[in-house]
């Protein structure tokens, strides 16, 4: 699984990143990973074990004409993609989950993935100035530039200066 960082990034190294380095309307891109029939099977063997995904044969003749990903394998490339060059190294707190996930187009062997990052909101907290809520637009493209997936997620943060 390749892993690259493509696009703009933010000015702020991801282990200097505090809640202040998440401006709404930014966007990001990170990626491409490239995901290959033996991954698909071999995590659908253990996590998703429908035919469409783990049986090469039987799926050419199911509904998607052809092996597909686990959507919870496209979640799973994505979070990592998060991890590497998103979310704060120093600053993150939790996430109390994510909001409108969906799964738009199958991802198919060979196919490579990227993820377009975009801040939907930054809210400071009022009871707890500390900190803040940040929510993200997470688009997954194809290699086509078509989206397969997308989710937003939020994700509490500490804030650089408390005080403010």
């Amino acid at each position: 699984m390749q892993r690259q960082a493509t696009g703009g990034d933010f000015s702020t190294p991801i282990e200097q990143r505090y809640f202040e380095d998440y401006v709404p309307g930014s966007t990001f891109e990170y990626g491409p990973v490239e995901i290959s029939e033996t991954e698909i099977v071999d995590f659908a063997k253990r996590y998703d074990p429908q035919y469409i995904h783990t049986d090469p044969a039987a799926a050419a003749a199911g509904p998607f004409g052809g092996l597909i990903a686990s959507g919870w394998q496209t979640a799973a490339i994505v979070m990592r993609l998060f991890v590497d060059h998103y979310l704060s190294h120093v600053a993150s707190i939790a996430s109390p989950g994510i909001d409108e996930l969906r799964w738009t187009k199958p991802v198919r062997p060979g196919d490579r993935l990227q993820v377009r990052l975009t801040v939907l909101e930054a809210k400071r907290s009022s009871s707890k100035p500390d900190r803040g809520m940040v929510r993200s637009l997470i688009e997954v493209l194809n290699q086509d530039g078509e989206i397969v997936m997308t989710l937003k997620p939020m994700n509490l943060l500490r804030c650089r200066d408390a005080s403010a």
